[in-house]
């Protein structure tokens, strides 16, 4: 890529007067984190699910039927903890982060492993549009809330054993006292719950904020199927006069003609593209 690229990417962001990022796969790929991939991180820490199971991703164990909760909180616990918790903010994060810092700024992001929160972003700031690792819900559904579960899983995740949790660590519902899961979207109910229509108020508010502003939108690994992110992004980006649209992702750009004027494509490694711009600033 072009360092005038870059630099011109920089630009932008320091000239807006707010700041848009819409997140998806690509960007945790960029990570070394894959949902959908039986790929060497996944062998060395989900083998032995891998060996009795037939499970050969994240995804897939995230939604496994298992026999049991215990068996099921082992993988999740074991999934959030070492994915979600007892990690350091990778420098690709820091380096977006550093982007938008000191700017008004806001993210919507299918990715759930929460890893904006650490880096340094604003939790108000942060829409994760089908939940998160990091937090829990009712299983039953006896009401929408969700909780933190950072200290239930490390519980559980330091107790495991043989791929079992021990049955008393197992966390309960505080309504109707039943079984809990990691508050991720399976069904439609997920978007009609309160605390989602909230987060989706916060993101039209923001929208609305900077109608007619110069906003930039940094779309990054968003497929270009994506109906959550990437089909409002590209929408918003049409409706805004004074919108910047630039899209990172690896092999996979696209630009609808009615916006082509007013975007900037990325094609290659996000975490490199990324490094590149922030660094630009110190010219």
């Amino acid at each position: 890529m072009d360092k005038n690229t870059y630099q011109t990417i920089r630009e932008k962001i320091d000239q807006a007067d707010a700041v848009l990022i819409g997140a998806s796969n690509g960007l945790s790929i960029s990570e070394g984190f894959n949902l959908f991939a039986d790929d060497r991180w996944f062998q060395e820490n989900f083998g032995d699910f891998r060996a009795k199971y037939g499970i050969r991703s994240v995804l897939q164990g995230a939604f496994f039927h298992f026999p049991t909760p215990e068996e099921m909180w082992a993988f999740c616990s074991r999934l959030v903890y070492r994915k979600s918790i007892a990690v350091q903010p990778s420098q690709l994060m820091l380096d977006l982060y550093q982007l938008v810092d000191g700017k008004d700024y806001y993210v919507v992001t299918s990715n759930g492993e929460d890893h904006f929160v650490p880096a340094g972003f604003a939790p108000e700031r942060v829409f994760e549009i089908e939940g998160k690792f990091t937090e829990m819900c009712c299983a039953r559904g006896c009401h929408d809330a969700a909780y933190p579960n950072h200290q239930a899983i490390t519980r559980m995740a330091l107790a495991e054993q043989g791929g079992l949790v021990p049955t008393e660590l197992l966390p309960r519902c505080q309504k109707c006292g039943g079984n809990m899961k990691i508050h991720m979207a399976a069904d439609q109910s997920f978007f009609r719950s309160a605390s989602w229509q909230e987060k989706q108020a916060e993101y039209q508010g923001f929208v609305q904020k900077h109608h007619n502003g110069k906003l930039v939108i940094l779309e990054f690994g968003v497929g270009w199927r994506n109906q959550l992110i990437k089909a409002p992004l590209m929408q918003l980006a049409a409706a805004e006069p004074h919108a910047v649209y630039v899209t990172f992702n690896k092999g996979e750009i696209y630009i609808p003609a009615e916006i082509a004027a007013k975007s900037i494509r990325v094609d290659g490694d996000i975490s490199t593209a990324v490094s590149a711009i922030a660094s630009s600033g110190d010219c």
